[in-house]
């Protein structure tokens, strides 16, 4: 007698076995995070999951936290490497960012300017080949020589202080930022997202090193009794010496850059109150199986408490990922300025404007939000 087989397609086998484990109560994997994000993968992420754009008094071109640097002893000892890293604002992320070590950040602001700046960034950190080639691109200056993998950061700036801004390289620069983005990625940016660049780019231009915070209404001076530089951000401490900035080593760099160009540093417009945002990038990171390691809210939550909407910020949280060592980074007003506040006990504190403080996102969420 003829021995008749029936095979199955693959497909079928598949979902048969899946079905299986499931009956047996067996923990089906959820998709895993890709080692890099496509190019229409990263701008759907980005799209989809914002807000309308919003407003806030002041552009953010540059923290204004000058002892940011304060809590990170603390904060690699809480917090896991390995995992999903969230923000506000700009380039004090990549700082964190740096000692975190993610697989993915998102980074959501109400302002779609700062959208425009991380995308900058994103196309300055793809095209650069170490640190003293991504500042001579940031503030369009020719490479002085002399600068290695060795150098420091303050040497890295004492060098460029000596240089000239051009503008031959600012055009060509910004040219090949919107070319990095628009042709080679083939991100389908708005007219108003082109401007918002070039806005972002020519302040950085303009102002040179010497760029600091500064309100909308043109308040706030930078340096000693101001506002931090940019400077003055790269080339400070921890408050024992200890130099951690994005680019402090060419180790620290070279991470950015790497995760910059595998387009998982995705940003993201959204209010921390709003019905979207926060909640689609806590889909998501569920999905790949991802815990939120850290989340960065500079003051924000100063503002989300005057408006009333604290509550829904809160509530957002819940909907993310979280686990006993997930920790907010948070920072609190000391002094107006970037400089000389008091120091505030059982906090991570200096003598700078703003005090940092960590919390365990769980713990705090599990209070409750009716507070």
């Amino acid at each position: 007698m003829t021995e008749r087989r029936f095979l199955l397609p693959a497909s079928l086998l598949a979902a048969a076995l899946l079905a299986l484990l499931a009956g047996l109560g067996v923990r089906v994997a959820a998709e895993k995070l890709p080692l890099r994000l496509t190019n229409p993968e990263f701008w759907k992420l980005a799209t989809d999951f914002s807000e309308p754009d919003g407003t806030f008094h002041s552009e953010n071109l540059v923290s204004n936290e000058a002892r940011f640097q304060y809590v990170l002893p603390a904060l690699v000892e809480r917090a896991k490497p390995g995992r999903a890293y969230m923000g506000v604002g700009s380039e004090q992320n990549f700082t964190y960012m740096a000692a975190l070590r993610p697989t993915i950040a998102f980074i959501v602001d109400i302002r779609r300017g700062n959208l425009d700046l991380q995308l900058m960034y994103k196309a300055l950190f793809e095209m650069s080949t170490d640190r003293a080639d991504f500042v001579s691109r940031l503030f369009s200056k020719s490479r002085p020589a002399g600068l290695g993998a060795t150098s420091t950061a303050k040497e890295i700036f004492a060098a460029y202080a000596n240089v000239p801004t051009s503008r031959a390289l600012y055009d060509r620069n910004l040219k090949a930022v919107d070319d990095q983005l628009v042709i080679k990625h083939g991100f389908s940016l708005l007219r108003g997202d082109l401007d918002g660049i070039a806005f972002v780019y020519s302040n950085y231009f303009t102002d040179g090193l010497d760029i600091h915070y500064v309100l909308n209404t043109g308040g706030g001076r930078g340096g000693p009794g101001g506002f931090p530089t940019y400077v003055d951000l790269m080339v400070a401490t921890d408050g024992e010496g200890h130099a951690h900035s994005y680019l402090a080593t060419e180790e620290s760099f070279a991470f950015m850059k790497d995760i910059e160009t595998r387009n998982l540093v995705v940003p993201v417009v959204g209010n921390f109150a709003g019905p979207k945002a926060i909640r689609a990038v806590g889909a998501y990171l569920k999905q790949k199986e991802q815990i939120v390691s850290a989340f960065y809210l500079s003051n924000v939550e100063q503002y989300l408490r005057q408006d009333g909407i604290w509550s829904q910020f809160c509530t957002n949280v819940t909907t993310l990922p979280l686990d006993a060592t997930s920790t907010f980074i948070r920072s609190m007003r000391g002094a107006f300025g970037g400089f000389g506040g008091p120091a505030r006990a059982g906090l991570a504190a200096g003598p700078g404007g703003f005090t940092l403080d960590l919390g365990a996102m769980a713990a705090e969420v599990a209070g409750g939000c009716e507070r």
